[in-house]
């Protein structure tokens, strides 16, 4: 699916539809420059779903499972022939409209210099969008437009995610089934952040790193919706997990926010890094999970500022406990399937005081 940064999607199309344009005033003078939009448009939406998986998703998954001796010809191939159905889609269009004196035989032929140019363009694009997969939407925005060029001090809303027993699978798998493994269970979180709003920022071995900005975050729940649909998918999935791995992966999580100084770090490698107490303290509730005995905690701190919970799921305070680090204690819960809360959280947490009166 897209990820939800749909301004990027769009810049995107028009840098193709561009291009197209760009085509006809080098190599077609005289041409309609809505013929030439039109064709890039159409090629670069082609190409974009089949990158992004929206066709032939399939076909996609079973290249990229080739070895790199076969993979990049296959791939190679495959853009090729998206980029002459985009084309040909391009040419109907064109021709249906009367853009385009051509009959729709040539209006959709694809001429050799169509072809090299379209590549290049194709190429470069998908190099962008490329980058912005490996660093993060949110983060290659932020690098984009330099916003944490300086260090900006803002509220986040942090989720720890933790593979539980990854170690003592690679013990029994190996170090590269092991990772195999790791990968597929951090895939699986990409959707779920995606829809939710969220980023994954970073993966530390075996944890997952994912933020919100604190109103965001807070926005109908969307960090602790995230967290229960990402759960929701591995149970879904559970025998195909059974099937591929031999276990389902159970997952410890931390919540919490607060207070950051997000800054843009490194010189070879340029990283957005978040420094404040706020990390360290959910580092240390997901620290907390395996003494405690669950595998959900929340800080009362991000609990208390949730304008209510989602259908379905309950907060069961477990008290104040000691952190490594921390001087005063702090108040945590833990988030468990129960019947729909359907008032807002300070009003649970003002009913549990006077009951416990």
């Amino acid at each position: 699916m897209l990820p939800a940064h749909r301004m990027f999607w769009a810049l995107i199309l028009l840098a193709s539809a561009g291009a197209g344009l760009l085509y006809n005033v080098i190599f077609a003078a005289g041409a309609s420059p809505l013929a030439g939009f039109t064709y890039g448009l159409c090629t670069g939406a082609t190409v974009l779903a089949f990158d992004r998986g929206l066709i032939l998703a399939g076909l996609q998954a079973r290249i990229r499972r080739f070895p790199a001796w076969l993979y990049v010809p296959a791939a190679e191939l495959a853009y090729v022939l998206m980029i002459m159905a985009g084309n040909a889609i391009g040419g109907l269009v064109v021709w249906s409209f009367a853009l385009t004196p051509d009959d729709l035989a040539t209006a959709t032929r694809m001429t050799a210099r169509v072809l090299a140019y379209a590549l290049a363009v194709s190429g470069l694009l998908v190099f962008v969008i490329r980058m912005r997969d490996l660093i993060g939407g949110e983060v290659f925005v932020n690098f984009m437009i330099g916003r944490y060029h300086k260090p900006v001090a803002e509220e986040r809303v942090f989720l720890f995610l933790d593979v539980v027993g990854s170690t003592a699978f690679a013990e029994a798998h190996g170090d590269l089934r092991a990772q195999e493994y790791l990968g597929a269970v951090f895939a699986t979180l990409a959707e779920p952040v995606r829809r939710n709003g969220g980023s994954v920022d970073d993966y530390v071995g075996d944890l997952a790193m994912v933020t919100w900005p604190m109103a965001r975050g807070l926005k109908d729940a969307r960090c602790v919706t995230c967290l229960f649909d990402v759960l929701d998918r591995i149970d879904a999935d559970a025998a195909a997990w059974k099937a591929r791995f031999g276990t389902v992966p159970q997952l410890r999580a931390a919540l919490h926010g607060g207070s950051v100084v997000t800054a843009e770090v490194g010189v070879d490698r340029h990283k957005i890094a978040y420094f404040g107490d706020a990390v360290n303290v959910t580092s240390r509730i997901e620290a907390l999970c395996r003494p405690l005995g669950v595998g959900i905690l929340i800080s009362q701190d991000l609990l208390g500022r949730l304008p209510r919970l989602p259908a379905g799921v309950r907060a069961r305070s477990l008290g104040a406990h000691a952190l490594r680090g921390r001087g005063a204690p702090l108040a945590v819960a833990t988030l468990e399937r129960g019947l729909a809360e359907t008032v807002p959280v300070e009003d649970l947490a003002a009913r549990r005081a006077v009951a416990a009166r």
